[in-house]
């Protein structure tokens, strides 16, 4: 039997709709994140790594059960985790380990400690619950801004006064949610020093409003982009098009200030996006509010540190999904490019003194059953994901295949995105499946793309109608539908 102080600790640490270029060790020198540039130094350095569907609540059901979205529950945002999946505190089979999820859950009554966690620190105000008749308490991290003197000014679905999130940028880099996660992992591992554990912290930055604390970090006209910024995409699925009309309108004279979704949910600090100059202000202050998670990693790094602990602790940073930022004239997730889909992944296993880097593509499906691997457990025979610990000696993930996948069965709809033709279009199921840097998107009632990624990293031509990829095209088709076969995905593209 191991003893118990032989025993890995856990860190995942997860930031909000982070795209996968705003680390240095991704090639971005500009963003200010040097204790992510410190972690990333001390870690395996993951190439490519995919959530498994570009928004919230599904990516993060996949990281919290190895279950793909469609089985775990949450197949678009507002809808709980089904009451019958276990996540990994409820898989978790070793007593000793004291379990925490610190930050944002969104996945059914986010005030409320529940699903195995030993401890619960809450963050979102989403009052209703999913699960039963009633009223949610407060979140701490609402008590917490209410002790520091700050008064509610947002206003709930059911009418109390809430810190929504427009209101919450508005507060001081000491008020944000980054820095009151940090208070509490600090607390947790001083509390827990002497267990080993499983701690999640999980903040809302970077995630719209694109501004904070810390604008006017970065000179917007300073700033790099790459060449589909701003960018509409031709001879591409009909929901890509429609997405990069409608966001890019804004540029050609469409009025923002009476567009009720831009109002709601992308430009609600008051963004214009109707310049080039608005959108790089925007991607600026985005960047921006990556610093704030950064200097809450670099508290959770110190504080693992002071008690001892950082040398025996196995610490992942990565981001639910990513953001498009202006790139392909679009905004936000909810889309298979790149910038949507992929994310940062750093893991520093104990005693890891260098940077390592693995090639290939890796699927946020995977962490469940990778991380039960390091700590000896036996998987569970019902997880979709498998255990890539191999790629840590081999500095590979080899010939894996990774999907993403977006639900839209038509069944539940997603919140209003700006049109009604993007409305009936984001209904529709799309499935992206990756093999060997060869990405195939297939969409039910649209057309389909296939990029070639180790040429075209920028996903400028889609080559879905090249007859040199007619047999590529097919074989990628079978092993996407041999997926569906394998995780009970029950529909079928044409």
């Amino acid at each position: 039997m191991v003893d118990k102080n032989d025993k890995p600790n856990i860190v995942f640490i997860w930031s909000d709709q982070q795209r996968q270029d705003t680390l240095e060790c991704y090639g971005n020198d500009w963003i200010k994140t040097p204790r992510l540039n410190e972690l990333a130094n001390n870690s395996y350095v993951i190439d490519n790594a995919y959530c498994t569907q570009p928004v919230c609540a599904p990516a993060r059901s996949s990281v919290m059960t190895g279950l793909y979205p469609h089985a775990a529950g949450p197949t678009v945002n507002k809808i709980p985790l089904k009451q019958d999946v276990k996540t990994i505190a409820e898989i978790l089979e070793d007593n000793d380990y004291r379990t925490g999820h610190l930050g944002k859950w969104h996945l059914g009554d986010d005030t409320v400690k529940q699903r195995g966690f030993d401890e619960w620190v809450s963050v979102e105000d989403h009052t209703v619950s999913s699960y039963y008749d009633g009223e949610l308490p407060y979140s701490d991290l609402h008590n917490w801004l209410v002790e520091k003197g700050h008064t509610p000014t947002g206003t709930g679905p059911t009418g109390r006064k809430i810190f929504d999130d427009t209101v919450r940028s508005y507060l001081p880099e000491d008020s944000q949610m980054a820095t009151f996660l940090a208070e509490k992992a600090e607390e947790f591992i001083d509390r827990n020093k002497k267990n080993p554990f499983l701690l999640y912290v999980s903040t809302f930055e970077p995630h719209s409003p694109y501004g904070g604390p810390l604008d006017g970090m970065h000179d917007p006209n300073s700033i790099p982009t790459g060449p589909t910024f701003l960018k509409k995409p031709e001879n591409v699925a009909e929901i890509d098009r429609a997405r990069a009309d409608y966001h890019s309108s804004f540029l050609k004279g469409a009025d923002q200030k009476s567009d009720e979704y831009m109002n709601n949910y992308l430009a609600t600090r008051g963004e214009d996006f109707s310049t080039r100059e608005g959108w790089l202000k925007a991607r600026a202050d985005y960047y921006s509010n990556i610093t704030l998670v950064d200097r809450m990693v670099g508290r959770v790094i110190d504080s693992l540190k002071e008690n001892n602990l950082y040398e025996k602790t196995i610490i992942i940073f990565t981001s639910d999904h990513g953001e498009m930022m202006g790139d392909h004239g679009m905004l936000e997730k909810r889309t298979l490019y790149e910038e949507s889909a992929r994310v940062p992944m750093l893991v520093k296993l104990q005693n890891q003194k260098s940077m390592k880097r693995i090639k290939g593509s890796f699927s946020q499906i995977d962490f469940v059953p990778t991380l039960l691997s390091k700590l000896n457990q036996e998987l569970p025979t019902n997880l979709h994901g498998q255990d890539r610990s191999y790629a840590f000696e081999e500095l590979d993930f080899g010939d894996n295949e990774v999907v993403v996948e977006w639900n839209g069965t038509g069944e539940i709809n997603d919140r209003n995105l700006g049109t009604e033709k993007i409305n009936e279009l984001n209904l529709n199921p799309r499935r992206s499946i990756i093999i060997n840097r060869i990405k195939l998107n297939l969409t039910l009632n649209d057309s389909g793309e296939l990029f070639d990624l180790n040429n075209d990293p920028y996903e400028e031509i889609n080559l879905i109608d090249s007859p040199e990829y007619q047999k590529t095209i097919k074989a990628m088709k079978q092993k996407l539908i041999e997926w569906q076969i394998k995780t009970e995905d029950h529909f079928r593209f044409d």
